[in-house]
């Protein structure tokens, strides 16, 4: 069943009826690559590929009794074909049409989800460069720390899926892959060189060397890369959260009218997109834990990883398809309020400026022991009185004017000196070539 939410393309791969295709499209290359070696009667070839056909319910009747997907479909195909079908599947094992096909199916997935990453790239670009210059207070373990802006924290953003870009790019082509060598990977009943051009003509590469299957440490890299994507994108959205929080109040994902919050509170506007983006990143790092499992089979091949398979990568593309969707969208309809940031950056008086004073005074000779402890005690004389600020305190500190005059003090203060790089790191990331 495909999930309501996926998009129509990205459910439409995941159906039994394009599953089955794949299938006969390899069973299609086979025979015509056979049959150009002169192994069918090309009479044959044209046969399985002219009346080769089948219907989903009669592939699942035949199913029903004989218990086994791939000679059900074989078989359906085979009632299509006539005579000449019994050339179809000849010199293959199951798994040389499942993996083969496995391969196609990812790689038409793989395409919406790098069109996917594209289109969040260039949201995060648009948005970063539009609060470039917006300041705002920067946090360590949740505590105010130094000036930044909400542009530079969007630009963090935009590298990181440059960098997911290139995994995932990475990722599909480890994918990219089929195999026709047999039951236990030996080529005993097709020669390799059928095998290569069986996989050139469906746009893959032949696996170097495989048992009856393709190695599932393919399987792994692709779904784990996946999930780290996923991670990515529960970090923004968990970011976005906490600034949503009422006492913060920076940022907010899009809430339209009409819209409720909460069957109880009417003034609710809670970041609901966000709370799903981290919860549904989870499922996907499970995903790819069941893909790690499914590495180690026993010998040649067992059945172990198949019944996983069938869920996790319809589930995983799809589910990726939807995150990155509703990351884009989030991050290119939330509201941003520039005022309320200047606030909180002012929140504590100056006392974000404190790393800036601490430097002036080391540039006029003082220890930075020294220098430390007298920043630090007019700080927590800031922190105990919300009546002073941190520039009167410093103001009245003797021992720093002694080094400092009101002029540099002043200068401290001046949120534009700790932004004045921005444009330098801007030119960096987004004029940079891959890495």
């Amino acid at each position: 069943m495909i999930p309501r939410y996926t998009r129509p393309e990205m459910g439409h791969i995941w159906t039994e009826e394009n599953k089955f295709q794949k299938w006969l499209d390899v069973e299609i290359a086979v025979a015509n690559v056979q049959a150009a070696r002169g192994l069918i009667p090309k009479s044959a070839a044209l046969a399985i590929r002219r009346r080769g056909g089948f219907t989903v319910a009669r592939i699942n009747e035949i199913e029903a009794e004989v218990k086994h997907d791939v000679i059900a479909f074989t078989t359906a195909v085979s009632e299509q074909v006539g005579r000449p079908a019994r050339y179809l599947h000849y010199g293959l094992t199951s798994s040389d049409v499942v993996d083969t096909a496995n391969a196609l199916l990812v790689r038409e997935a793989s395409r919406i989800i790098a069109a996917d990453l594209k289109q969040l790239m260039a949201i995060l670009r648009r948005r970063a460069f539009e609060f470039k210059h917006t300041p705002m207070v920067g946090r360590t373990h949740g505590i105010h720390a130094e000036p930044t802006t909400f542009g530079l924290k969007l630009a963090v953003w935009f590298d990181e899926i440059r960098r997911q870009v290139e995994r995932f790019e990475l990722a599909r082509e480890h994918m990219r892959v089929g195999k026709l060598s047999g039951a236990v990977g030996t080529s005993a009943h097709l020669d390799p060189s059928i095998e290569e051009a069986v996989c050139k003509q469906l746009g893959l590469k032949a696996a170097p060397v495989s048992s009856q299957i393709i190695q599932r440490d393919r399987y792994a890299f692709f779904l784990s890369t996946l999930a780290v994507i996923a991670s990515s994108l529960e970090k923004f959205a968990l970011e976005i959260r906490n600034l949503q929080r009422t006492e913060v109040r920076e940022v907010e994902e899009y809430f339209a009218r009409g819209q409720k919050g909460s069957s109880a509170m009417p003034h609710k506007r809670n970041p609901v997109t966000c709370e799903q983006i981290c919860g549904l990143a989870r499922l996907m790092r499970a995903h790819a834990m069941a893909a790690m499992e499914n590495v180690a089979l026993w010998h040649e091949r067992d059945i172990s990883h198949s019944s996983v398979e069938r869920i996790i990568l319809p589930d995983s593309t799809v589910l990726m398809d939807y995150l990155l969707a509703k990351t884009a969208s989030l991050i290119d309809r939330m509201f941003v309020y520039p005022e309320r940031m200047k606030q909180n950056l002012e929140l504590t008086r100056g006392l974000v400026f404190s790393g800036e004073l601490l430097l002036k005074l080391t540039e006029k000779g003082v220890s930075r022991e020294k220098a430390y402890q007298w920043v630090q005690q007019d700080a927590m004389k800031v922190w105990e009185d919300e009546a002073l600020s941190f520039r009167a305190a410093v103001l009245q500190d003797q021992k720093i004017r002694e080094h400092l005059s009101p002029r540099v003090i002043g200068s401290v203060f001046d949120v534009r000196a700790s932004l004045r790089n921005v444009d330098r790191i801007f030119k960096r990331v987004f004029t940079r070539k891959k890495s």
